[in-house]
């Protein structure tokens, strides 16, 4: 990922206080990541930074769509995402992002890049399984449909089923009409 100038806040310069940053996410930002599962994107993400004496506090929403193709039609379409992050700043020693929540910067740093953060937040919102929503409710008329449903294994009673029907004691069937009576 080369660095993007666009998504590094310097908080230095800043009151305390809230402070709101928008950024236009599209195609280009996820090919810079190497990330090529999107035919397209358009999402905007919000970002509210807190600065306090000590911490940031980072929130983080987005709401757009992506285009992907369905896995069971294979059709592309706008899946709509949205989702949210929090992500508090503390500094200390040595730069430190092990844990998901809180990022540490070294005493000194004046900027913070948020591109990382919002990327994932991204990817993890779109889910694993992308349906088109014509396909849920039956408005899609896709060749590949009807394939699937002509090969789709017919309901059938099995061998066993039938051969045991075939193979009963008469003197049972006497028995089952008692208990059934």
């Amino acid at each position: 990922m080369k660095a993007n100038k666009d998504f590094l806040i310097p908080f230095v310069g800043l009151k305390q206080g809230k402070h709101q940053f928008e950024f236009e996410i599209n195609k280009t930002f996820f090919d810079d990541f190497g990330f090529d599962e999107y035919n397209d994107v358009n999402i905007k993400v919000n970002l509210v930074l807190e600065k306090k004496s000590t911490m940031l506090e980072l929130s983080f929403k987005h709401k757009g769509t992506v285009n992907v193709p369905c896995d069971l039609s294979n059709e592309d379409f706008d899946l709509p995402v949205k989702g949210k992050l929090n992500l508090i700043v503390k500094f200390g020693d040595e730069y430190n992002d092990d844990n998901d929540e809180m990022l540490i910067l070294p005493h000194g740093e004046y900027q913070v890049n948020v591109a990382q953060y919002i990327y994932e937040m991204i990817v993890l919102s779109v889910p694993s399984k992308r349906v088109h929503p014509g396909i849920k409710d039956g408005t899609i008329d896709a060749a590949i449909l009807d394939k699937l449903n002509e090969l789709a294994p017919k309901e059938k009673k099995s061998k066993k089923e039938e051969e045991q029907k075939e193979n009963t004691d008469p003197r049972w069937d006497e028995l089952k009409k008692l208990l059934n009576g």
